[in-house]
């Protein structure tokens, strides 16, 4: 293998590349015009334009044009796409990853599952969608038998919600994969979400390289994954890793897979749930703690299917590979985590990871702490694709050096210019239940999150104000520095959610104490109260962001010149988030019901119903169907029945 077309795009073509580098082999970017200068185009040693990444046939060129000898899917987009793996194999390339033959099989949850029950893998109990909907043992889970991701999945808690269920997962699934195909099975409400990743070469080799914990989720997207699990026995893990072997030789696997399972958190059960044919997300984790020498060697899954797809046999065996220490790793979104997770899109004003990222494994690293990201400052965040940003992975020799680690770790990230779950991530880190090890797939969905309090936020936005302020303007006689004659200098009113009084030579701030350390590179240094901190700040013209412990505050000026747009009241529906506007179901003048649909918008994969806030009659209607619309766009006004 020379050369090498990877078909994606962010943080996962960035590590490809740098696997495939150390090998030597020569590497291929695509890209959309969204992409033309994104961070994996010009890390790559070629690029090639393509209208979209989903283009089968337009992927297969550009290999075939850079005459490349295999393709690198990634995950996401391609990669679980049997006709997508069928059609590099007819062009007489190699896909690193399994058969097409093989995808189709284990690509469908229905067909999977019959092979997992051939093998004598434990499944979950299941009903047939032609079942009698009254008959069935609640709650249920109906879920699309193609795809995965958390889409087309729907929980039903009786039987008069299961018709309304299944349509919506139908529509979703048929969106999403094309195919609406759907299972019913016994939802296990307190479970744990455990995964074995397994290797397999040509040569009938297939080992595992232990499991991972996914329990932390929010509408089954995962959120914190870590290896090895906390909460299993040896006598689970020994089940799990052997039957996803099993599974694997009897579906004549090959490269690198992911087996799922559901743990009953009860009765301690587990669940086949179904098999992921590519690279996983969180594979990073398992890179940091799975070692194969004596010396401590640890793994490279990508290097490894690299050699697996050139038709090299595994390294080692399984009784060469031993667990060393423990990995957490976080997923940062472009989401509101306090507005239900909504997509969120914009400009990364400024981007600071706590190390720079692909620096080496974290197991490597010195801190302890590895980044699989390519999202840099000044980059624009489109709603066009996954909401993913990147990963913060922490390392230690125990599970809870390890969680420490990553509430450092996620503590020294900041992100400006737009929001996303940082925060969110660190707060789950540093709570009791994640210590303890007690958060179950459903956790989040019982445990909703609580917006943090902007007060300590604002108190350093107001001081970095003025101490720009001063830093910046000229010497002379009208500096707005306070000072009077015979008298203490005048404190600073800086006008941002609400009025906050600065004084700067008192050290106040609304009557709180700030002693400043440093100011410098857009980071303030401060002493409030006591207790030292920093932040990350970027005071602008019409604005001020603040990120403190990894959560970002966004301060808006007042603009009495500017021009305010419609008076917003309880009858005027916002675009909750940036997106597409998928469907517009009333007119102007048309009577609605409290809760009526009035329009769909979407983005980054999530589906949003706006509904209206009371009876009334729909006064205006602002969008049209395919329109893309900005966070907080009006999109409709309805006056209340009088």
């Amino acid at each position: 293998m020379k050369t090498l077309l990877i078909a994606n795009r962010g943080e996962i073509a960035l590590r490809v590349i740098r696997s495939a580098r150390a090998l030597g082999i020569r590497t291929v970017a695509i890209h959309t015009d969204l992409d033309n200068r994104a961070p994996h185009v010009r890390e790559a040693d070629h690029a090639v334009r393509v209208e979209a990444y989903l283009d089968i046939d337009a992927v297969v060129q550009a290999a075939r044009d850079t005459k490349a000898e295999a393709i690198h899917p990634g995950y996401g987009f391609l990669s679980e796409r049997a006709e997508f793996a069928r059609a590099v194999e007819q062009a007489g390339l190699t896909l690193v990853g399994p058969s097409a033959d093989v995808m189709d099989k284990m690509g469908r949850k229905d067909a999977a599952r019959g092979i997992a029950i051939a093998a004598g893998v434990p499944v979950v109990p299941s009903y047939g969608i032609d079942d009698d909907p009254a008959g069935m043992s609640y709650p249920i889970l109906v879920k699309a038998a193609a795809g995965g991701g958390g889409k087309g999945m729907r929980i039903v808690r009786g039987a008069g919600e299961f018709e309304a269920a299944v349509a919506a997962a139908k529509r979703e699934a048929a969106k999403s994969f094309g195919d609406d195909t759907m299972l019913i099975e016994k939802y296990v409400e307190r479970g744990r979400h455990i995964e074995v990743q397994v290797m397999a070469d040509s040569h009938g080799n297939v080992v595992h390289l232990f499991e991972r914990d996914c329990s932390t989720q929010r509408r089954h997207q995962k959120v914190l994954e870590e290896a090895p699990a906390p909460t299993i026995d040896e006598a689970t893990r020994t089940l799990i890793t052997d039957a996803s072997v099993a599974l694997s030789k009897q579906v004549g696997y090959v490269n690198a897979g992911t087996v799922e399972f559901l743990l009953d958190a009860e009765t301690q059960e587990a669940y086949f749930l179904e098999m992921n044919t590519r690279l996983q997300v969180e594979h990073p984790v398992t890179e940091s703690v799975v070692a194969w020498t004596p010396e401590g060697t640890k793994v490279d899954l990508v290097a490894l299917q690299l050699a697996v797809a050139a038709g090299k046999a595994l390294p080692f065996t399984q009784e060469d590979l031993w667990l060393d220490g423990h990995a957490i790793e976080a997923r940062v979104y472009a989401e509101d985590p306090y507005a239900g997770f909504l997509p969120q899109a914009g400009t990364a004003s400024i981007v600071r990871w706590p190390v720079e990222p692909f620096s080496g494994p974290a197991g490597e690293n010195r801190e302890g702490m590895r980044v699989d990201a390519a999202l840099e400052s000044r980059q624009v965040v489109s709603t066009s694709f996954d909401p993913m940003l990147g990963k913060v992975i922490a390392v230690g020799k125990d599970r809870e050096a390890a969680r420490r680690q990553l509430v450092t770790a996620l503590e020294r990230t900041s992100i400006l210019g737009l929001t996303t779950n940082t925060g969110f991530l660190r707060e789950i880190a540093e709570s009791d239940a994640f210590r303890d090890a007690e958060i179950d797939t459903a956790w989040l969905d019982r445990h909703p999150p609580t917006a943090p309090d902007a007060s300590l936020a604002r108190t350093i936005a107001a001081w970095t104000d003025v101490a720009i302020a001063r830093m910046t303007e000229a010497n002379g006689p009208l500096m707005a520095d306070g000072w009077r004659d015979g008298g203490p200098a005048v404190p600073t009113l800086v006008e941002l959610d609400q009025v906050v009084c600065v004084d700067r030579a008192g050290g106040l701030v609304d009557g709180t104490r700030v002693i400043e350390r440093s100011m410098a590179d857009h980071v303030a240094s401060l002493r409030i109260d006591g207790t030292r901190l920093e932040a990350v700040v970027n005071a602008q013209e019409h604005g001020i962001d603040v990120v403190h412990r990894g959560q970002r505050f966004h301060f808006t000026r007042p603009d009495v010149a500017g021009d305010h747009g419609p008076d917003v009241g309880d009858g005027t529906l916002l675009a909750p988030m940036p997106g597409t506007v998928l469907a517009v179901n009333v007119g102007t003048d048309q009577e609605v019901k409290e809760g009526e649909v009035l329009g769909t918008m979407e983005a980054m994969k999530m589906e949003l119903a706006l509904k209206a806030p009371f009876d009334g009659t729909v006064v205006a209607v602002h969008p049209k169907v395919g329109d893309q619309v900005p966070l907080g766009a009006v999109l409709f006004e309805v006056e209340a029945t009088a």
